[in-house]
Order: structure tokens, then C-alpha cells, then sequence
């Protein structure tokens, strides 16, 4: 009995017990916020720093910064200004007086993604948010763990690769097309692109990369790994903002005290975006664990799964299973990259696809001359022009190559100085204290945005038409302004699929899955403008996106298609 009286003295009721321990973690975690916010803002506000000296536009709101600026979906006024109005390097405010610079000068992109890139770094809470939501894959790691990854895929990436994947990709554009011709009808009609080439994206990835269905492109099917993915890029548009907060997160106690924070945290679209990521984590196993089973069952089985065994998992697991100990990837790295192809190969190349038929629609004669050149090559070819004539097309590329200048799907890239270094400067500038700057000091812990979109449209290497869209500037030689100017970008002179050891390696890719779409899309229809065209908004956001009626709407884009009679 005393036993019992005891054990009842010590938890009267268990759900109370609950209750306060969680009403004095949320206590405790608020008083550290408060402490280290009050310690932020005093320390940055009171200690100079050698970027105050570098040119920028006024900050409204010393708690966030330029941040709300940066990542306003309306935000193009301002994001231009940073590319017009200054000369090259920005300096802007991030969280709490933390500063940073917007940086577009050709040789200082060079030293930050190539020549110094180990002192340029991914910043951490880039890392780690990426490895909340993709896992510890490419985009997740750095430094050895990175070169590690990227050595082990580089050869499904390689050209060989996409040459034997061609006929996949046509046979899942072919069902687009012919998904879009039942929503066509014998004539013309208006369709919502986006939602097509986004299916089409998810299933390229779907079988190409993994080797399974996402989309049947044809009557909508639940998929719980496919309905994910189409959820998530629209749900982390709306927490833009949060992300930044994870640079400072570490400072919040251990890793089991965060981790209970965010469980807590009642922030709807952060719940939603880890309900997304659970799902996607859990499916993704799903697929690893067949295709597993798949690979030990021997060819015949393999050949008969979706993607035959040309798709990158199937060749990554094979690639794997034969390394040595010390180069071999865990399970955790491996869904890593599953996550990743679905998450970042889907909308970034669905809206450089979009983005492609509103500028084709608007340019009625280069959209004529360029199905003139893919009705000669399929002429010459069939209907399914193989991989190296493709390619080799001049004006597609050219259209390309030119969408992807001006219209890049990601605005910029985040890098963190891991210690003090002099930055070099292909121009100098003028500071605020008026003397002529030709090197900055950059301390340790500066943020520092690669400004993607600016490089592209730089009218000093460009030419004046910098902003025009012109695809025959790439049927010539380009001028030594862009030549000499040394943009470290892996693709064409431009910073769209980034540089260096962290360029993007699926660009081959998306390049093949542009050139594939279009190919068969613009030789069965013509392309014009909708109705409700002027209502279109393109939304600046991690993706560029268009949307209908207002800023950060639905993502959407109507477009009228009208049968071609051959």
C-alpha cells in the first residue's frame, strides 16, 4: 500500500505531468529566443563592418531586413533595381542587421564558385534545409561527403546515358501530347500548360530516374509519392522566409531540444511542408526497396520494371553495390538522391517549359521558323529525331539557350564565407565614402548571393538588347564581352545551372527533356495566347512561376493550342 500511495503521490495525473513539461520547454525556448534576439540586434547595430562601405538600397525593417524584398512574389521591381542600379555588388540586410551582399560581377563569381569555392561554402541553414526536406543527398552535404556522391553519379548523367534514355523520354512526351489532344479536340482549345509539363516532368523523373510510374498522363490516378511532390514546391513557397532561421538554429540548444521546438511550432505551412516530407521519405523507401529486389532478381525482372533498368537508380544501386567499402553510399544518402531528383528536377524545368510557350506565343515568326527546323529534321530523322541530331538543332537550341538567359528558374544561390577573404572585382565601384573600391574585404560569416538572373541579364556583357528576347544572338559567335568575361557558369556563358563543383549535374537532363517536349508539342500545335493572358502573373520564388488573377496564386498557365492538319 505504501508503495502505491507513493507512486500516486509522484504522478497524480500523467496528462498534467505532460502539460507542464511541454507549457516549460515552449518557456524556456522563448526566453533563449528573446536573449539571442536582443544580443543580435546589439551586436550588429553597434559594431561596423567593412561592407557597410559597399553601395545598397535602404532597409525598411531592421528585424528582417531586405528579406521580405527578396522574397515577395511580386518583388521583380525590386530584384531588377539590384541589377540596374548598382554596380555589381549589393550590400543588403538580412535577419536582425546581418550583412550580406548581392553579387553579379564576373570576376568575384569566379573566385567565390571556382577559385576560393572551399572558403564559399554552401551556408549551413542551406544544407540543413535541404536535408529536412530532401535528405543528406547532393544538395544536403558538402566538402568530401559531396565529391563522394557526385563521383557516383556523374556517369548516369553523362551523354551516353541520355542517349540510350531518348526513347523513353519521346514515349512519355508522345503520351503528353496525346493527353493534350484528347483536351484539344478537333480544333483548338485552351489548356492550363503548366499542369501538363509538370505531369510530364514528374514522370520523366518517375521513370527515367527512378524507374517508376508518378503519372500515367492520362485520366488522374492517386500516387501518394506523385500527389507529394506536386503539393510540396506550393507549400514551401510560402515559408521562404523561415528557411533563413536555421542559420541561427544551432544556437537554440541541442538537436533533440530543436527538433521537439519544430514538432510544437504552430506554424501551419511548416507542419504541412514536414507531413509532405514524411510522405515523400516513406514512399521513396517504398521504390528503393523494390528496386532492390528487382536488381537481385536479375535482368529478366528488371526489364520488365518501368524504365527497362536504363533508369539512374537502377544504374546508381548496381554502381554501388560493386564499390569498395569506403565508396559506397549508405541507404540514407541513396534516398537522398531520390528525393532529390523528384524535388528539384520537377518544377524548375516545368516552368523553363512554360516560360518557353509564352515566349513562343508572343513571337509568332520565331515560333514558325523553329517548327519549320523540327518538320526538316523529322523529315530527314522520324518523328523521333535521335539524341545527337537533336541536340545539334540550331535554332531550338538557340531558343534554349535564350530562355534559359533570361528567364532563369532560380534567381540566385547562397554561399557563406567559411573565414575572412579579399574579394577581387572586374570593375571597381564607388563607395559610400566615395573612394574608388577595387577589392572587398569579406569577413567570415557573410552571406553572399550568387545573383543568377542579373549575370544572365548584365547589359555591360550582354549589349544594350540584354533584355530582349533574341534566340540569333546564338547563331553567331558571341562578343568578346561575354567571352572574356570569364562567367563561371558549367552551361553556355550563363549562371543558370550554376558552376564549379556544385553546378548542377542533371542540366544534360533537363536539356534533353526541353528539346524533347517541344519537339513533339510544336509539331502537332500551334501556339497562341489565351484570352485571359494579360491576367497572368509570373511569381518570383525559389521556381519562377506564372499564376492567374493574382500575385502567388495557384500555379497555373493558360494557353490556346490549335491542331496543325498535315
Amino acid at each position: 500500500m505504501d508503495n502505491i500511495n507513493t507512486s500516486t503521490a509522484k504522478s497524480p495525473n500523467p496528462s498534467l505531468n505532460t502539460y507542464s513539461r511541454m507549457a516549460t520547454l515552449i518557456l524556456a525556448s522563448f526566453s533563449v529566443i528573446v536573449a539571442w534576439v536582443v544580443w543580435r540586434i546589439t551586436r550588429n547595430l553597434f559594431i561596423r563592418s567593412p561592407l557597410d562601405n559597399v553601395p545598397g538600397p535602404s532597409s525598411g525593417s531592421y528585424i528582417k531586413g531586405h528579406l521580405p524584398q527578396l522574397f515577395a512574389v511580386d518583388g521583380w521591381e525590386f530584384i531588377n533595381r539590384l541589377g540596374t542600379k548598382y554596380n555589381k555588388v549589393v550590400k543588403l540586410n538580412g535577419l536582425m542587421g546581418h550583412r550580406m551582399l548581392y553579387v553579379f560581377d564576373p570576376t568575384a563569381l569566379h573566385q567565390i564558385i571556382i577559385k576560393d569555392s572551399e572558403v564559399y561554402e554552401n551556408p549551413e541553414w542551406s544544407l540543413e534545409s535541404m536535408r529536412m526536406t530532401m535528405g543528406p543527398g547532393l544538395l544536403g552535404v558538402h566538402g568530401a561527403r559531396h565529391r563522394k556522391q557526385r563521383k557516383m553519379l556523374n556517369p548516369v548523367f553523362s551523354i551516353k546515358h541520355m542517349r540510350s534514355m531518348t526513347p523513353l523520354f519521346y514515349g512519355i512526351a508522345n503520351k503528353m501530347v496525346t493527353g493534350i489532344g484528347r483536351e484539344v479536340g478537333n480544333d483548338q482549345a485552351t489548356v492550363n500548360i503548366l499542369d501538363w509539363f509538370g505531369r510530364t516532368a514528374l514522370e520523366l523523373i518517375g521513370q527515367c530516374g527512378l524507374g517508376t510510374s508518378l503519372d500515367t498522363l492520362e485520366e488522374p490516378e492517386p500516387n501518394p509519392l506523385g500527389d507529394a511532390v506536386k503539393e510540396f514546391l506550393p507549400a514551401a513557397f510560402t515559408m521562404s522566409e523561415f528557411q533563413f532561421l536555421l542559420k541561427y538554429a544551432k544556437n537554440f540548444g541541442p538537436g533533440w531540444f530543436r527538433a521537439a521546438l519544430l514538432d510544437i511550432l504552430p506554424v501551419p505551412g511548416l507542419q504541412r511542408i514536414k507531413g509532405l516530407v514524411n510522405k515523400i521519405a516513406s514512399e521513396s523507401v517504398n521504390v528503393l526497396t523494390q528496386k532492390r529486389a528487382a536488381l537481385k532478381a536479375g535482368d529478366e525482372v528488371l526489364l520488365k520494371q518501368v524504365g527497362e533498368g536504363k533508369d539512374i537508380m537502377s544504374i546508381l544501386l548496381r554502381a554501388n553495390m560493386a564499390a569498395s567499402e569506403e565508396d559506397r553510399l549508405p541507404d540514407d544518402e541513396l534516398l537522398g538522391q531520390m528525393c532529390l531528383l523528384v524535388l528539384a528536377g520537377t518544377d524548375t524545368t516545368s516552368n523553363a517549359m512554360t516560360t518557353m510557350m509564352d515566349l513562343l506565343a508572343r513571337n509568332v515568326a520565331i515560333q514558325d521558323k523553329l517548327r519549320a527546323e523540327i518538320v526538316e529534321a523529322q523529315a530527314q530523322y522520324g518523328s523521333e529525331i535521335p539524341y545527337d541530331e537533336l541536340v545539334a538543332l540550331p535554332y531550338m537550341d538557340a531558343i534554349c539557350r535564350e530562355t534559359l538567359r533570361l528567364y532563369p528558374p532560380g534567381m540566385m544561390i547562397w554561399r557563406e564565407a567559411q573565414k575572412d577573404n579579399m574579394l577581387q572585382l572586374s570593375q571597381p565601384i564607388i563607395g559610400v565614402d566615395g573612394k574608388t573600391v577595387n577589392e572587398i574585404f569579406i569577413p567570415a560569416g557573410t552571406s553572399i548571393m550568387v545573383a543568377i538572373r542579373a549575370v544572365n541579364r548584365d547589359r555591360s556583357i550582354w549589349g544594350d538588347d540584354a533584355l530582349e528576347f533574341k534566340p540569333e544572338r546564338w547563331l553567331s559567335p558571341l562578343p568578346p564581352s561575354v567571352t572574356e568575361a570569364r562567367i563561371p557558369g558549367v552551361y553556355s556563358n550563363l549562371m543558370t545551372f550554376n558552376g564549379g563543383g556544385r553546378a548542377c549535374i542533371g542540366f544534360k537532363f533537363s536539356q534533353l527533356e526541353m528539346k524533347v517536349v517541344l519537339t513533339t508539342l510544336i509539331s502537332k500545335f500551334k501556339v497562341s495566347l489565351a484570352e485571359n493572358a494579360d491576367e497572368v502573373e509570373w511569381n518570383a520564388s525559389a521556381v519562377r512561376y506564372p499564376s492567374v488573377g493574382k500575385s502567388g496564386g495557384r500555379p497555373e498557365y493558360p494557353i490556346k493550342l490549335k491542331r496543325i492538319r498535315v
